[in-house]
């Protein structure tokens, strides 16, 4: 049926259009865009995701420039602590030519000053954007990675290192607090705070008492450290007391043990003396036959130890159970009224404790006082030691304290009083350096893990971003051939559309015409 009112074939042609031109649009849009989806009225699940995955991207970016900042201020410590590591090398080579006597030593020490001097440069210069690592331990994070779980929670996290402190500070030391981090000294026995001894040159003696006649045949055997005196009676009758401490006398003289002298009282006792400054001499006696032995009265073939000179200080007190030692325990040996500390850092071990207070203490350079450390296999059940020995005509006293919550030592403590002018300072010096030289290259060693770390989250911050962008293309962007081809299509669906609009339209036109 024909109708001049209603114009359905109009109206559908209208509607065809209108859709034609939306779909149209919508190409358009996706072409002048290049997205598919552009806003989330076009999809929103899909919208919404894509901005979660944008915000990521973008944070990820500054997290790629974090871990760029972050490589550049570690590669600056890398770096000085191994040109430190390279200095500290060459006053090794200096302070071996040292050793020999007919060397001019002040020159040598003149060009040790010199490189100490140069590694305090380049620990001072060792800075980037106002960052330096190696002058203090304080800890140091860098942000690497942003996580995200199924609730949408996103964590921060970080690459976390320590600075390396390659200063020659000695660290401070706070009030005395009995912490029981020092075990013992040999002439004070249990450490309390402040407690100590008077370091002497006086020569450490014993007692070696004889009883009974050797009879003929007879042998008498005194082990005497690593050696052995032995003597058998082949007079042909029993030799008395008085004159085998004689012998005894004698016969332990002439082993040559150095440090060691021996006297007869001419009655039954054998006095030794020994001035040896580190190394105790174990003394024991028997017979084949009824004499006897009895070294400081220990009673009759007991073995006894004649102890070193050297005071001997035990760093394995009631407080470090385990041999645990805590950031800014602090340790300190006084000698002459003179104090020496070295307060621990994190991660330190008695070991530790016991080297870096030998460095200190010969960078002291007290005349004729001379330090030698006994490192333990196993600083948590055997605590190390360390010996401490007055060689001068003057006594010294020695005091000990400890205390926690102190600044830390810097890792070089002792570099600057490395003196070379005397050949006992050149002895020491060697065997400070090398402990020196192991902590630059490990922190060296460490700024080269971080920074091995650094660029890898870094290559991987980029490949994720990468996959990241690569998502949110899928998901949103328009595929452009396909929209070229649908536009195409779609210009001629709308003249088409067009045409049978004005077809449609032209209907009640040719109504009119039956009219006429």
């Amino acid at each position: 049926m024909s109708s001049i009112l209603t114009n359905n074939s109009a109206m559908v042609a209208l509607q065809t259009l209108k859709s034609i031109n939306s779909n149209l649009s919508k190409t358009q849009d996706e072409i002048s865009t290049g997205k598919s989806v552009a806003t989330a009225k076009d999809n929103a699940a899909i919208w919404s995701i894509s901005k979660v995955m944008e915000a990521d991207v973008k944070g990820f970016k500054a997290i790629s420039e974090s871990l760029s900042l972050g490589e550049s201020t570690v590669a600056v410590a890398r770096n000085a602590s191994e040109t430190v590591t390279d200095l500290l090398t060459e006053i090794k080579g200096k302070i071996v030519a040292s050793q020999e006597e007919n060397v001019d030593r002040a020159k040598i020490q003149t060009d040790i000053d010199a490189l100490k001097e140069q590694i305090g440069s380049v620990i001072s210069a060792a800075q980037f954007n106002g960052k330096n690592l190696v002058n203090s331990y304080d800890q140091s994070s860098i942000l690497s990675s942003l996580d995200r779980d199924s609730s949408g929670t996103v964590t921060a996290n970080s690459i976390s290192f320590t600075g390396q402190n390659l200063t020659s500070a000695s660290g401070t030391l706070e009030t005395a607090s009995a912490l029981d981090r020092i075990g013992t000294i040999d002439d004070a026995g249990t450490y309390t705070v402040g407690n100590g001894a008077s370091l002497t040159n006086t020569a450490n003696t014993t007692d070696l008492v004889l009883a009974n006649d050797l009879a003929d045949s007879a042998t008498l055997n005194i082990s005497f450290g690593d050696q052995q005196f032995s003597y058998t009676n082949t007079t042909g009758s029993a030799i008395a007391v008085a004159d085998l401490s004689n012998i005894v006398a004698a016969g332990l003289s002439n082993l040559g043990v150095e440090g060691v002298t021996t006297t007869s009282d001419g009655v039954d006792t054998v006095t030794i003396a020994s001035t040896n400054k580190f190394e105790a001499i174990a003394i024991q006696g028997s017979s084949s036959g009824a004499t006897t032995v009895d070294v400081n009265g220990a009673g009759a073939g007991v073995e006894e130890t004649l102890v070193a000179r050297a005071e001997t200080v035990s760093l394995g007190g009631a407080g470090n159970t385990g041999g645990v030692v805590n950031e800014g325990d602090g340790f300190q040996i006084a000698l002459g009224g003179q104090a020496f500390n070295y307060v621990a850092k994190d991660g330190d071990t008695l070991n530790d404790v016991a080297t870096g207070l030998k460095r200190v203490l010969d960078a002291g350079g007290l005349e004729g006082i001379e330090v030698k450390v006994n490192i333990s296999d196993d600083p948590t059940i055997d605590p190390p030691t360390i010996q401490i020995d007055n060689d001068g005509a003057t006594a010294v006293a020695l005091t000990v304290d400890d205390g926690a919550d102190g600044v830390a030592s810097g890792g070089l403590v002792g570099l600057d009083g490395i003196d070379v002018t005397t050949q006992e300072g050149a002895e020491n010096a060697l065997a400070n350096i090398e402990s020196l030289i192991e902590t630059s290259i490990d922190a060296a060693a460490q700024f080269g893990s971080v920074q091995s770390r650094i660029e890898t989250q870094s290559d991987f911050i980029g490949k994720l971003t990468d996959s990241l962008k690569s998502g949110i293309g899928s998901l949103v962007d328009a595929d452009m051939e396909e929209a070229s081809a649908r536009l195409q299509a779609l210009q001629v669906q709308q003249q088409l559309g067009t045409q049978s609009l004005s077809i449609a339209n032209q209907a009640p036109q040719n109504i009119l015409a039956l009219f006429r």
